[in-house]
């Protein structure tokens, strides 16, 4: 098996299972005996560089209504498909822009706006798109609407980072965190695999109880008949064995070690900062608090992965969204607020995405079902202000079975951040060149 391979299973089922020690391989406990060694820091990976940029994903799962989000101003063909989800009153304006405005809720994202810290980016979509959420968002994250590859855009933009099998010139896990049960697919790649967590406090080692450890220590230097090295063993770690002379397993031990010590590291930062800034008791809030405590800890994390869930609205749609976008303004406004008072502001780049928009037309239970192309925002400082691209026409005749058609490819958008924010080559990640976009 190849040290590739190996690695790649370990973090994707290592990572998430590391509170069940006592089922996991012997040779782990080895790793958590070294912790507390200074010397075991050069057996780990390398993380990003500090001060380097910051990118912040904001998945809105569901299919968000874009044109109940960004909404067409004076457009009689709007108001004639949704007689009644049509909204007409209290829009946020942008600017000088007549033919387009905010939802009323979105007040943090036209407050960005009139700072020049936002940028619209209008019928965003792929050739031939798929309405199935399951597929689209596959599409999305991979990058690839046609034969999508097992890893992500983001996990190959790591895996680009990658020297060979030699974890310590390697991206450290923590170099990508998402905050839920489980990493995305755009956070996989085939050498590189993020940190998933809901709570910091739960991502760590859990060796459980005292006389367990102690069985399993005894049980573990005996099979392995390891012998201590000198050079590594200290009062409270003895039996730190030098290299067992397999690559493989060694390797192992290394990542281990590796994501033993990043669980350390992201809980004590995640708890050491305050910030004094008040965020919405919501699941959305609660996750932007947690990624402003790591980027203010000093984290080497290059990528930020949350989530707003809730979007498939079928029937019923306008009190459901009119909640989501509150979530998400005020969401957003507690973070870029925190990220300010941190001085961080002008190193983090905000994405929002969703799988698909919904169809023009409204059904006949004051719902949307799944469309096409629909608008996302770029946020923060580093941003070009903005409204890219025109608004896809409503008219009846301009229309693809009753769905917008796009014009902006979603991955110009990916080559954009790629090239002028994480500094990548995004023709070798994205497999072909996309024009990028002037928002950054």
């Amino acid at each position: 098996m190849s040290t590739l391979h190996t690695r790649r299973i370990f973090l994707r089922r290592g990572l998430t299972v590391l509170s069940a020690a006592t089922t996991m391989p012997l040779f782990l406990q080895r790793t958590v005996y070294a912790l507390n060694n200074p010397k075991d820091s050069p057996l780990t990976q390398s993380a990003a560089g500090e001060g380097e940029q910051i990118l912040v994903v904001i998945q809105l799962s569901g299919g968000n209504d874009g044109l109940a989000t960004v909404i067409p101003l004076d457009n009689d063909d709007y108001r004639r498909a949704r007689p009644q989800l049509a909204i007409t009153k209290d829009l946020l304006t942008l600017g000088k822009n007549n033919s387009i405005a905010l939802h009323p809720n979105l007040t943090a994202i036209k407050d960005l706006y009139d700072a020049g810290h936002c940028a619209v980016i209008q019928g965003v979509g792929y050739p031939n798109p798929n309405r199935s959420h399951f597929r689209s968002m596959e599409i999305w994250h991979t990058a690839d609407p046609q034969n999508p590859p097992k890893d992500g855009w983001l996990g190959r933009y790591f895996d680009a980072q990658c020297k060979g099998d030699d974890p310590k010139s390697n991206p450290a896990p923590d170099a990508a965190v998402s905050i839920g049960a489980t990493a995305p697919l755009a956070l996989q790649g085939r050498k590189f695999a993020a940190v998933s967590f809901q709570r910091p406090d739960a991502y760590q080692w859990f060796a459980g109880n005292r006389s367990v450890n102690k069985r399993m220590k005894e049980t573990f230097t005996k099979i392995n008949d390891l012998a201590p090295d000198p050079a590594l063993s200290t009062k409270d770690s003895p039996l730190i064995a030098a290299s067992s002379g397999n690559p493989t397993l060694d390797f192992l031990e290394r990542t281990a070690l590796d994501a033993q010590l990043s669980s350390d590291e992201i809980r004590a930062v995640s708890t050491k900062y305050k910030g004094g800034i008040a965020y919405p008791a919501t699941p959305f809030g609660q996750q932007l608090q947690m990624v402003a405590q790591m980027i203010a800890g000093g984290l080497k994390t290059r990528v930020y992965y949350v989530s707003l869930g809730g979007f498939d609205n079928h029937s019923n749609e306008k009190p459901q969204h009119d909640r989501l976008m509150t979530q998400l303004s005020d969401g957003i406004a507690a973070f870029m607020k925190d990220l300010k008072s941190q001085s961080n502001d002008g190193k983090v780049l905000v994405m929002t995405f969703s799988e698909f928009g919904r169809r023009v037309s409204e059904n006949a239970s004051r719902g949307t079902d799944h469309g096409t192309a629909a608008p996302l925002f770029v946020l923060g400082t580093p941003v070009k202000a903005g409204i890219v691209g025109d608004h896809p026409s409503l008219n009846p005749a301009d229309l693809d079975k009753g769905d917008l058609k796009f014009h902006t490819d979603f991955r110009c958008v990916y080559a954009s951040i790629l090239d002028r924010w994480l500094h990548a080559d995004s023709a070798r990640i994205l497999g072909a060149n996309f024009k990028t976009l002037p928002f950054i």
